[in-house]
């Protein structure tokens, strides 16, 4: 028997607000169909082999407070944090916050127990754009709302960890990110699994950064090699706000990432960043939007990958300027680096521009390490080992140089190391 109904919805907890909301998902989800390669957004991807009637979707059990021990890698990392919230196969089971950020009205925890959160909930990604989205709509167990009252500045970033163990599972996690006016905020949120749990994540993002806001944005995905994941990440950008979102995309069989960035106040800006490095035969998938909707807006792209063994990359991406929308500067770049002849990328970049006076580019890459820059150390004594490390190391770097919460870097630099070290094993074992 399917999973997936209204009636599964409606037997979730929470207030009459949500339970009415999952219902009517559901109710637009059965009537959906998941969506095929013959779509734009689609081409590519992988979609074709997904069968969602192989997920559970029903809750797991409640595990229990406590932090499972595979965070405990990651979250060593991050030791000087102003909160940390842990979502245990969509359950929410663990919530800190210091004192001092309490006592000024920063709020983290289960958005359903706040009393607005019938407004909160879906007020920046508005209606899903597809089936996945509808489903996150319908069978969120316990969203996680992160919210900095107009004029505070966290200092130290917000952690939100997302595990995943239970095989044959379909998780649905939730995160609704609010910065009011002059607010200032990082928030450091991270997907994983074990190795060999296969399951079905498809996580759904709201960041609304008020007017004059810094919203820092860091999305570590380090999924075990039998997850798929299907996510989307929906943000709106007030007035002479600024957004910082940042990728770092690691693991999964099959991850794949839409963004929407909406630049609806004059003057906002949103950045995006992306480091991603494939390895075995995992795909990555990428799709962006930028959406200048306010006049004198700025956004920024980069995008970089690297891919071993027989890993795909996918990455289309869409800058879009509204007719209101002048004195809009925008930029896309898309780069990316194969270590092996079997590894393949796809690099779409495009632009939708109905106002003049704009200044708007876009470029991708795909091809293998520099040779010059393999002769320029190999001259000067450097192995052809290290030289394709030291080349690849830094070919990240600027990607990393942008990271919108630095406390991070030294988990995706690990990260970065560690598949470079697979690939220099597996080079000298042939």
């Amino acid at each position: 028997m399917s999973t997936i109904s209204p009636d599964a919805a409606a037997a979730l907890d929470g207030p009459d607000w949500l339970r009415a909301r999952r219902v009517a998902a559901a109710e637009r989800a059965a009537a959906t169909a998941v969506p095929t390669t013959d779509e734009e957004v689609w081409r590519y991807s992988r979609v074709g082999e997904l069968d969602l009637e192989r997920f559970d979707f029903t809750p797991v059990p409640d595990p229990g407070p406590g932090i499972p021990e595979g965070l405990d890698p990651i979250l060593s990392q991050v030791p000087d944090r102003a909160g940390l919230v842990v979502v245990r196969d969509g359950r929410l089971v663990h919530v800190e916050l210091a004192p001092t950020w309490l006592e000024r009205g920063v709020g983290v925890g289960n958005l359903a127990e706040v009393d607005d959160g019938s407004r909160a909930l879906g007020s920046v990604a508005g209606e899903p754009t597809d089936v996945f989205g509808q489903l996150n709509d319908a069978f969120s167990v316990e969203p996680v709302l992160v919210r900095v009252p107009a004029g505070v500045t966290v200092e130290g970033p917000i952690v939100v960890a997302h595990w995943t163990e239970t095989p044959g599972r379909a998780v649905l996690p939730r995160l609704v990110v609010q910065v009011g006016a002059d607010a200032e905020v990082q928030v450091l949120d991270v997907q994983a699994s074990p190795d060999d749990v296969e399951a079905l994540v498809l996580p759904l993002v709201e960041l609304d950064a008020g007017p004059a806001s810094r919203l820092s944005y860091c999305n570590v995905q380090v999924l075990g090699d039998r997850t798929w994941q299907i996510a989307s990440q929906s943000a709106t950008v007030g007035a002479q706000a600024v957004l910082r979102s940042f990728t770092g995309a690691f693991g999964g069989e099959y991850a794949r990432l839409r963004t929407d960035c909406r630049l609806v106040g004059q003057g906002a800006t949103g950045d995006l960043y992306a480091a991603y490095f494939g390895t075995g035969d995992r795909t990555l998938d990428f799709r962006t939007f930028q959406d200048h909707v306010a006049p004198d807006t700025t956004s920024t792209l980069l995008f970089k990958g690297a891919l071993d063994d027989a890993s795909k990359s996918v990455y289309t991406g869409l800058i879009q300027v509204r007719p209101e929308a002048r004195g809009t500067n925008a930029f896309q770049t898309n780069r990316n680096v194969k270590l092996s002849p079997d590894a393949w990328a796809e690099s779409v970049p495009n632009l939708q521009i109905e106002n003049n006076d704009v200044r708007c580019s876009h470029a991708s890459t795909v091809g293998p390490i520099d040779e010059e820059q393999q002769f320029y150390l190999a001259a000067r004594g450097v192995p052809p080992e290290v030289a394709e490390r030291l080349i690849v190391g830094g070919f990240f770097d600027e990607v990393l140089d942008g990271l919108p919460v630095p406390v991070a870097r030294p988990l995706l630099q690990g990260l970065i190391d560690l598949a470079l070290a697979d690939h220099a094993d597996a080079e000298a074992g042939r």
